[in-house]
């Protein structure tokens, strides 16, 4: 039986305008960005739709991601369309748990609002991720392992393309040692600490205090966590895997890998720009990838799934 997958992107697609047209469209996705305002005390229209400089700075980029996501998704969810499992690239897990109804939008924003704040306080200056193009993931992995101080895989986003992160020196002596050895370019990333290493391990700890006060609820739609790149099956492993998810590698190749292994045929992207869909074509081309970020878009979207029998 053919499956289909949502996906959600993390931290770097966001952009000036994101989710405007959905929020002046349909009231659903406005009545999102009202609670998550709300919760967070943020205006989130303002941070999403006007000129500013806080939108690029990661304790405000993640709620308003989050946000996003979650209006897109509640208007997918209006007009019919159901996911067979969910999953996220690192801050987009929140909104796989979204989707599986694991947490509330309530809970996923104030827990992603803290999590910003967290990340971005964590390693306030120093650090350094780079994205590793055109060499073996299983090369990368030994050259970070063998290079002095804090550097290791940050992403495995796709064949071909593999994000390092740790020190900024640590980061940079593994470059030239992965360019000796065949990597075709070493692209620095413009971001604001050294996500998904061990120098976040704090923050994933403090994390974990935050989520012991949320609920966590049965998983309704199984979600594919970025540390694993397994299902997750029983609720209790949610908040642990999330807590580890800041300082552990994200899994995304293996993760979209086993969702195809489990009969998932179709990927609907979920959110500003089309990342995970690009990922997916160099991952198996022989699935569908979608996107879903203008209302133009989620019109499309339905009437494929409408075509094909797949709204429920």
């Amino acid at each position: 039986m053919k499956k289909i997958a949502f996906v959600f992107p993390g931290q770097g697609a966001q952009y000036i305008g994101m989710g405007k047209d959905f929020y002046e469209q349909i009231p659903e996705c406005r009545e999102v960005f009202e609670i998550a305002s709300e919760v967070t005390g943020l205006n989130l229209p303002k941070l999403c739709f006007e000129e500013n400089e806080e939108l690029h700075i990661t304790e405000y980029t993640q709620i308003a991601m989050l946000t996003v996501e979650a209006a897109i998704l509640r208007a997918l969810q209006k007009k019919g369309a159901v996911s067979d499992v969910n999953a996220g690239l690192s801050l987009g897990e929140y909104g796989a748990l979204i989707a599986s109804e694991v947490l509330s939008f309530s809970d996923a924003f104030r827990v992603v609002r803290k999590r910003g704040i967290l990340m971005q306080e964590a390693v306030p200056h120093g650090g350094a991720m780079m994205a590793i193009l055109g060499l073996d993931e299983n090369k990368i992995k030994e050259i970070c392992e063998n290079t002095q101080g804090i550097v290791s895989v940050a992403n495995y986003n796709c064949p071909g393309q593999t994000v390092i992160t740790g020190e900024e020196d640590a980061v940079k002596r593994a470059a030239e040692t992965l360019k000796e050895n065949g990597a075709r370019r070493c692209v620095a990333l413009k971001v604001s600490g050294p996500f998904h290493s061990a120098m976040l391990q704090k923050a994933g700890e403090a994390l974990g205090e935050v989520l012991d006060t949320v609920t966590v609820c049965e998983i309704q739609t199984p979600y594919v966590t970025n540390v694993t790149a397994e299902y997750v099956t029983e609720k209790e492993m949610v908040k642990e895997l999330l807590k580890r998810q800041v300082f552990s590698s994200v899994l995304w190749q293996q993760s979209v890998e086993k969702m195809i292994e489990n009969g998932v045929d179709t990927f609907i992207e979920i959110g500003p720009g089309k990342t995970l869909s690009g990922f997916l074509r160099k991952i198996d081309r022989s699935v569908t990838g979608m996107n879903v970020e203008k209302v133009e878009d989620l019109e499309k979207v339905i009437a494929v799934l409408e075509q094909e029998g797949r709204l429920c």
